[in-house]
């Protein structure tokens, strides 16, 4: 699983999302025809296993 910011970021913006807005520390994307939003902190090394599986939940990526 990925676990750091950049390598979160690059593979949403792979998958089509588009950062939105960037509030503070977080970047907030938006992908057309997905109702959610996620937001990642940036920059940060690491994240805990329960912020990666939210956001791989949100993206609806397959746990690793």
């Amino acid at each position: 699983m990925l676990n750091s910011s950049s390598q979160i970021i690059r593979r949403l913006e792979r998958e089509g999302w588009e950062c939105v807005r960037v509030v503070g520390s977080h970047h907030v994307f938006k992908k057309p025809g997905v109702r959610d939003n996620i937001s990642v902190p940036h920059p940060k090394k690491k994240f805990g296993p329960g912020l990666v599986l939210k956001i791989y939940k949100q993206a609806g990526w397959p746990r690793d």
